[in-house]
């Protein structure tokens, strides 16, 4: 559809069912319903299963903008609620991609009983507040009709059972195989993975080698002809109910817990004396205060320490760290904890997440979604300029190109003699990084931002800096 205001962004991840487009304008998130999807939708919004929902802050919070503006050229417009960061399957932890696909199939178990459906079964359609996950693909409810299987159940098993599968049972992390196809895992693939005794294990003969087989069987079907077959056989509504209570126990039964991570314990073996970590952990609080409500990544943020620090003045804290251990570790206790202000993220920031999908833009890059109001950067930087060997002036180019000008850059420099940085530097050839000096560092970030503070902690190897972006 043709969209004449010039203020209107379409979202280049939703394209994909025309007749439910994601807009954006002037900082609203917005969809546009075509005749059908909005006969859809009024049907939905009256519906005591899904006014439940949004109570529970289980779905996204959706209302229609009555009237329907004048220049939309849609049938009905609905207003979501932002979401405060956005994120991709493939950066979230074992625990965050159970709860999401146990949250998703509870969503359909309830539409299901009222008499919905969903078109969709994508781990995509899934988000998050904190660590509670939230359905947003408001979108993809329709009704239900008998004889008709649940049309996302390949997208559920490809994004969201398989991944628990690969990982549950053969311990491998499931993030790069979401990350290299936007579709997810094929059942083929699955298949190779899990023959022999290993097609015994819980979930993988029903859904990953009979949904093969039923999938090459029916290949050369059209979607009425499978549907008129099943009619046929007596598929109902309660049969697709029994399935989703099904795949519910077997999402619940493949937790699973990672093995011991090298920095596990990172925050008691990295040198800090009580000292250090008393002055350390009053600059960054007195920095966030500072700079005031809005977004503060933690890059390298491990157990959550300094997260937790920044909630205290921050809107929302994303906390990045690349071990998945220490990610699913934190998620699961921040959840413990009812934090809804800090999204743990996994992520390695010598390799982000890059923009995916159709033209490299239908799930956006890393990068471009993060603009934060504070960065902090703590204890991180030898990381990337010693154990990663990036260059010290493209270490600080990532950092400040992370946040917004006139916000806060937060930087910790651990100087050479500091027993971490020998350790990195001892795995390295002598000489390999001349520029790694408290000076030059000093000098590549004044050329960056304009420093406020600057606090040597007591033990003399490491040196912090709040810094204004571009200031």
């Amino acid at each position: 559809m043709a969209v004449p205001d010039s203020g209107v962004r379409l979202d280049p991840g939703s394209f994909r069912d025309p007749g439910s487009r994601v807009f954006h304008r002037r900082g609203e998130v917005l969809r546009g319903l075509d005749e059908r999807s909005a006969r859809d939708w009024r049907a939905l919004a009256v519906s005591d299963f899904f006014r439940d929902l949004l109570a529970a802050g289980k779905v996204c919070g959706t209302e229609e903008l009555i009237p329907t503006p004048v220049d939309a050229p849609w049938a009905a417009v609905l207003r979501h609620e932002r979401i405060p960061f956005v994120t991709h399957p493939y950066e979230w932890s074992y625990g965050m991609l159970r709860d999401a696909a146990l949250l998703h199939l509870e969503i359909l178990a309830a539409a299901l009983a009222a008499g919905f459906t969903t078109k969709d079964g994508s781990a995509y359609n899934l988000q998050w507040r904190g660590v509670a996950p939230v359905f947003i693909d408001v979108g993809s409810f329709e009704p239900v009709r008998d004889g008709e299987p649940w049309a996302g159940y390949r997208q559920f098993c490809q994004t969201l059972l398989y991944p628990l599968l690969l990982q549950a049972h053969l311990g491998l992390d499931f993030q790069p195989w979401l990350r290299a196809r936007i579709d997810g895992i094929e059942p083929e693939q699955m298949r190779r993975l899990f023959g022999g005794a290993r097609r015994l294990r819980a979930g993988v003969l029903t859904h990953v080698h009979l949904h093969g087989a039923m999938q090459s069987r029916n290949a050369g079907a059209s979607t009425s002809e499978v549907r008129a077959q099943l009619r046929a056989a007596g598929y109902s509504r309660e049969l697709a109910l029994a399935t989703v209570r099904g795949l519910t126990r077997l999402v619940r039964r493949l937790d699973h817990r990672p093995g011991e991570s090298h920095w596990a314990d990172y925050q008691r073996t990295c040198a800090y004396s009580v000292p250090d970590r008393q002055a350390k952990e009053g600059f960054v609080d007195r920095a966030v205060a500072a700079t005031g409500p809005g977004l503060v990544l933690d890059l390298g943020a491990n157990d959550g320490r300094y997260a937790r620090i920044a909630a205290r003045h921050a809107d929302y804290v994303v906390a990045v760290e690349q071990d998945p251990a220490i990610v699913d570790a934190l998620y699961r206790a921040l959840r413990d904890e009812g934090e809804r202000r800090i999204l743990p993220l996994l992520l390695d920031l010598a390799d982000p997440s890059p923009g995916g999908g159709w033209r490299g833009a239908e799930r956006a890059a890393f990068a471009d979604r993060a603009r934060a109001d504070v960065v902090l950067a703590l204890a991180l930087v030898h990381h990337l300029a010693i154990g990663r060997n990036v260059p010290l002036a493209a270490v600080l180019d990532q950092l400040v190109e992370l946040g917004t000008a006139g916000g806060t850059l937060v930087a910790e420099f651990v100087h050479p003699e500091d027993p971490m940085a020998r350790r990195l530097l001892a795995n390295k050839p002598d000489g390999l990084f001349p520029d790694y000096r408290l000076e030059t560092f000093e000098t590549l970030l004044a050329a960056r931002g304009r420093v406020v503070r600057r606090l040597e902690l007591p033990s003399g190897t490491r040196t912090l800096y709040q810094v204004v972006i571009g200031g």
